[in-house]
């Protein structure tokens, strides 16, 4: 599989370490930025892993920062992107299972390197069940997203 990975200055040291091993899985693995320490913005790296995915040249998605919860929020504001903060291997895996979920976020200053690798495992390894009620569910989320997406005024 095809991963995209990127971070801001907060998630940056945990991305190092995810790189090699997402790598080891068997995965390519390209590597988004940032590559160094210096302050960087969230959105930033949100929008690079899912402009990835978009485009087709990545399967999924890892975009890192402090918390998760900034670069969570950025990727979901993009069409065609499911994200969510995974801090533990149940969510990951069942975000793909249930909800098709394609970019995992991770908050570095949460989450430590052997559990983030164990989470991100779970990740690469689950594959979405196409069953009725999960994808009306995602049928759902994307109906919210046309009624309530930037641009529109809620209610209608």
């Amino acid at each position: 599989m095809r991963i995209a990975i990127a971070s801001d200055h907060g998630g940056f040291p945990l991305k190092e370490e995810l790189v090699p091993f997402i790598r080891s899985l068997g995965h390519e693995v390209d590597d988004l930025g940032v590559h160094t320490l210096a302050p960087a913005d969230y959105p930033d790296a949100a929008e690079r892993v899912g402009v990835a995915i978009r485009r087709g040249a990545a399967d999924r998605g890892v975009v890192l920062c402090g918390s998760g919860v900034g670069a969570v929020m950025a990727a979901n504001r993009m069409e065609g992107i499911r994200a969510g903060v995974g801090h533990d291997s149940y969510s990951a895996r069942q975000g793909v299972e249930h909800d098709d979920m394609n970019v995992l976020a991770l908050g570095a200053r949460v989450i430590g390197g052997e559990l983030a690798r164990d989470v991100v495992r779970a990740f690469l390894a689950a594959h979405f069940i196409p069953e009725e009620r999960y994808r009306r569910r995602i049928g759902k989320m994307e109906a919210l997203a046309k009624r309530y997406g930037p641009g529109t005024l809620a209610g209608g």
